[in-house]
């Protein structure tokens, strides 16, 4: 579950089996907050758009402060920035469900979601730095693009899998004892496993990758065209996410079900992971950018046929499709990211992707919202077909830019 094939005895070597656990284990609570959230309020307070806004909220905190904690961590080193933004994000989700609970104003409820946005931990692109890190250093200059490829397909993995039982730990906790006790179970894994791996000796990989390493790239780098596009890839994954799960919350929530959609949400995951592992066995014939336009096509295909659905077994069948297209396009998308990441601005780079992710989660989730209360939730399904074209309009304006531009070296030492 951990790894896929071994994506190099070198990286295994140095990271330690220890670490893919953990690392695993800290990202889980991530995937927690935005389910936990929309169905604690929609099941406190009785409103579907309140929930999206709350998640809306928390994903904008989390896009605004994102980038800056990656540049933070480029230059303090990982430690130095995850350990304290891990104990202030643990006490505050620890204190939301007293707060949704009891009398505060809904004002109340979206400012403390912001600042649970702010803090939220960013494991997955930091993971991902220090991985890329391990590769530089102790992975053979010819080997290093194949390495990279299947270490992107394991950690993009790792995302899906963690965003299936994310959700589904969130929906079975909401129906079988309370909503409120997801977001509790998200501050102690915070708290546990966030501090874990910061403290992992990997981060001191990361660190000496940072102490040796040239000067960082101007910022201006980070605007080039070619990696502004990937970055429009993943906001539209994101509005993919943030559609797809309100809109099914609220089909649910008709009939009184809103607190299943963890549940149901978690079928798309699984051949979202599957896909993601099998790109590492992809022939290096069919590029990254070509991955994306085919996958993100079926990613446009699903998503007719979930505009379509006018029960739960339709449902859960565009979702498996669905499934099928999202894994394999975010490995081709972080695996584009780190050959483009500008000298000395890994981390930022990734955390670029993540909250590009996470606001584009946030804005669906508040438009669909809004959808939902107006027009109902038959209209949202069509929604999430909008940001499948995002997602592969942004393909196609990769491959233009690749073309006018020179091709990057695979990974440079």
């Amino acid at each position: 579950m951990f790894h896929t094939r071994r994506p190099g005895s070198a990286l295994l070597q140095h990271a330690g089996v220890s670490y893919f656990p953990v690392a695993f284990a800290a990202r889980l609570p991530f995937a927690m907050i935005t389910v936990g959230l929309l169905t604690l309020v929609v099941a406190e307070r009785g409103s579907v758009v309140l929930g999206g806004l709350t998640s809306a909220v928390a994903g904008l905190g989390t896009a605004l402060a994102g980038p800056l904690l990656g540049a933070a961590a480029d230059r303090l080193g990982q430690r130095r920035v995850l350990v304290p933004v891990g104990v202030v994000n643990a006490a505050l989700l620890a204190a939301l469900p007293p707060v949704v609970g009891g009398s505060a104003p809904d004002a109340a409820v979206l400012a403390l979601a912001v600042l649970i946005g702010v803090s939220a931990p960013q494991v997955a692109p930091m993971s991902r730095t220090r991985l890329v890190a391990i590769i530089r250093r102790a992975v053979a200059a010819s080997r290093r693009e194949k390495v990279l490829t299947g270490t992107m397909a394991y950690e993009s993995a790792a995302d899906e899998v963690v965003f299936i039982v994310g959700p589904f730990v969130v929906g079975l906790l909401a129906t079988a004892v309370a909503p409120s006790l997801a977001v509790t179970a998200a501050a102690v894994l915070t708290l546990v496993f966030v501090t874990w791996f910061a403290l992992h000796p990997t981060g001191r990989v990361d660190d000496a990758a940072r102490e040796t390493a040239v000067a960082p790239a101007p910022a201006r780098e980070l605007a080039r065209v070619p990696l502004v596009t990937v970055v429009a890839g993943a906001l539209g994954i994101g509005l993919f996410f943030g559609a797809t799960l309100t809109s099914l919350t609220g089909f649910l929530a008709a009939d009184g079900d809103g607190d299943r959609a963890g549940l149901l949400y978690g079928v798309m995951g699984i051949g979202s992971a599957a896909l993601a592992l099998g790109s590492a066995a992809l022939p290096a014939r069919f590029s990254l950018r070509a991955r994306w336009i085919v996958f993100g096509g079926l990613l446009l295909a699903g998503t007719l046929l979930y505009a379509s659905a006018d029960s739960v077994p339709v449902l859960l069948a565009a979702l498996a499709v669905l499934g099928l297209g999202v894994g394999p396009t975010l490995v081709s998308q972080y695996s584009l990211a780190a050959q483009l990441s500008p000298a000395g601005r890994s981390t930022t780079t990734m955390t670029m992707l993540g909250s590009a992710v996470v606001v584009g989660q946030a804005t669906a989730s508040a438009l669909t919202g809004g959808v939902v209360e107006r027009f109902g939730a038959q209209a949202a399904l069509a929604l999430p077909a909008l940001a499948a074209a995002v997602v592969l309009g942004s393909a196609l304006a990769s491959a233009a830019a690749a073309q006018r531009s020179p091709r990057p070296e695979p990974l440079p030492a």
